[in-house]
């Protein structure tokens, strides 16, 4: 993994050292923005008609939502496949289609689910919270247990802590988030009984329903329609509780998963930074140590910790879709493994360009950041 963190710093550099001759010259703030806009949108395009052409190259669809014609009329089986070929837009020519596609990706126009023929951002909209929820925890522990353990390890290179973090975060980096998961299972839901094996919250609220962190009470006059909110603290509590209680396992899954790479990444462009003379100097002036590490090594190191960050900010939206299975929660990546098995293609579609769409604005904000924070990258 050391080496697969320094290769990757190695990209950054090439990467940086791309925007420096690029935008080297003294450029205004609103030229960048409006450079980086027109490459941004003319790669969204690109990715569009990517996405379209490779689900259509994958199979026809047709083949797998029409009834075996075994029993049905060939008229009636006809005029069925005719009505779905219509429905999907499947009878335009091939350039209409992607046409289409690119129109309705735009537009937001996603259509419905080929199978449960559920309206798509719908859907989304009641998978994405949880995924949020659960990825985005998840995601900024990683990133701040891994970049200040990586600064540390880095200043204390060679010894025995810099040993044990870096072989901890090796071994739960390499092996797979589901054995994690399992173990976890294994030991704190089945053996200890602490915590709930899975889902989002306890099944008992989809039979007695949800906790109402408010009651209503709603007083009618001839005037007018008074309403007013009681905050109820104990449901409240509950309701908090209920979604915290049964977050706890698939969070640790995911930390111990991802923070061990921000903390190879970090300990790779640290030992690279510390080595600079500038830091020589800092030393020499008596900067507290802590200073020295976080404020001037950090910040020269943490061009490819962004690129990096922002990219796995990019990806919570994708959900992780092995430890929302093994953990039968909710969640947008369980919802596309399903997707997948069901060659449900109305919905990967969708899901597949948000996620090309969000890595591709963050790319546009690393860029952004690159420039604000080195000023070795002029773009003001």
């Amino acid at each position: 993994m050391e080496l697969f963190s320094i290769s990757f710093f190695e990209l950054q550099k090439l990467k940086y050292a791309r925007l420096k001759q690029e935008y080297g010259k003294p450029m205004g703030l609103k030229s960048f923005i409006a450079k980086r806009l027109i490459y941004s949108f003319t790669v969204i395009c690109i990715v569009i008609l990517f996405n379209y052409s490779l689900f259509i190259h994958m199979g026809n669809p047709m083949e797998l939502f029409l009834p075996p014609k075994a029993g049905i009329p060939q008229e009636v089986w006809d005029q069925y496949a005719e009505s779905l070929r219509h429905r999907w837009g499947l009878d335009q020519p091939l350039f209409v289609q992607a046409a289409l596609a690119l129109y309705n990706m735009l537009t937001v126009n996603f259509g419905e689910s080929y199978r449960t023929h559920e309206y798509i951002p719908d859907l989304i909209v009641r998978k994405l919270p949880y995924t949020l929820l659960l990825l985005g925890t998840s995601t900024v522990a990683s990133i701040v247990i891994g970049v200040v353990l990586g600064v540390v390890v880095a200043a204390k290179r060679g010894g025995k802590f810099d040993t044990f973090n870096v072989s901890f975060a090796l071994i739960f980096y390499s092996v797979p988030t589901f054995w994690i998961g399992l173990l976890l299972i294994l030991q704190f839901s089945s053996n200890l009984g602490w915590l709930p094996s899975g889902r989002a919250f306890p099944i008992s609220w989809t039979l007695k329903g949800f906790p109402e962190a408010y009651n209503s009470n709603v007083t009618v006059s001839d005037a007018s329609l008074l309403m007013t909110l009681n905050f109820n603290f104990q449901e409240t509590s509950k309701l908090i509780m209920g979604y915290v209680w049964h977050i706890i396992l698939p969070f640790l899954t995911l930390t111990l998963y991802t923070y061990g790479g921000f903390l190879l990444l970090t300990r790779a462009t640290m030992i690279d930074a510390l080595t600079e003379d500038y830091i020589v100097t800092a030393r020499a002036k008596g900067l507290p140590e802590i200073k020295v590490l976080y404020k001037h090594a950090l910040k020269n190191a943490s061009l490819p910790l962004i690129t990096s960050a922002v990219l796995s900010f990019a990806f919570m939206v994708s959900g992780a879709v092995i430890t929302e299975t093994v953990f039968n929660y909710p969640g947008m990546g369980g919802w596309i493994w399903n997707s997948i098995m069901l060659y449900d293609y109305g919905i990967l579609m969708p899901v597949f360009y948000i996620i090309s769409l969000l890595v591709i604005i963050a790319n546009f904000i690393a860029d952004l950041l690159y420039g604000i924070i080195d000023p070795r990258i002029n773009i003001r």
